[in-house]
């Protein structure tokens, strides 16, 4: 007899422990919609599908490396890449290959040896503001993880060929 009752007081405590402590401002936050309290957080630092006022900022610095002085993005100092497809400043990365290169979006900032004066921008097809250096749309490789990776360089992929760039804005071609 003993068992039935504590079989029976457990789910109703479990029903009153929920409801303390909650308020009408939480219970009338489940009245809104979801897609007003929860915003998806961008890959790699870029800005996210949710419209914003202010673009994150993209640091993009450099750092050296066996292939020498190369350009880098944000505070792991991932190696940055541009995409020898594009044309005239044109991003033509997208859909499967913006998954394994994934573009650097955002406001873009120098550090380093990069120069202000070679940063911009453009806008990608989605709407997201790219990252570009001395015109060239960059971009990250999916498998480095952090600082001394560069698996992306030489690779042809996508129709053409993916290069690390040094400060100067050259592409570092090592073979």
């Amino acid at each position: 007899m003993r068992r039935a009752s504590i079989a029976f007081l457990v789910p109703l405590l479990l029903t009153l422990v929920s409801g303390c402590g909650s308020s009408k401002k939480s219970s009338s936050s489940a009245s809104q919609p979801a897609s007003s309290t929860s915003e998806s957080k961008p890959a790699y630092g870029g800005s996210s599908t949710a419209a914003s006022t202010a673009s994150p900022a993209a640091l993009i610095t450099s750092k050296h490396s066996k292939l020498g002085a190369i350009l880098a993005y944000g505070p792991k100092k991932l190696t940055v890449y541009l995409f020898e497809g594009d044309k005239a400043g044109a991003s033509t990365c997208a859909g499967a290959c913006a998954g394994t290169w994934p573009p650097v979006t955002g406001r873009g900032q120098v550090g380093g040896q990069a120069r202000s004066a070679d940063l911009g921008t453009i806008t990608r097809p989605d709407g997201s503001t790219q990252v570009t250096y001395k015109g060239h749309p960059l971009y990250l490789y999916s498998l480095d993880k952090d600082d001394g990776d560069a698996y992306g360089q030489g690779i042809k992929s996508f129709g053409a060929d993916w290069y690390v760039l040094a400060p100067s804005g050259s592409k570092v071609d090592s073979s």
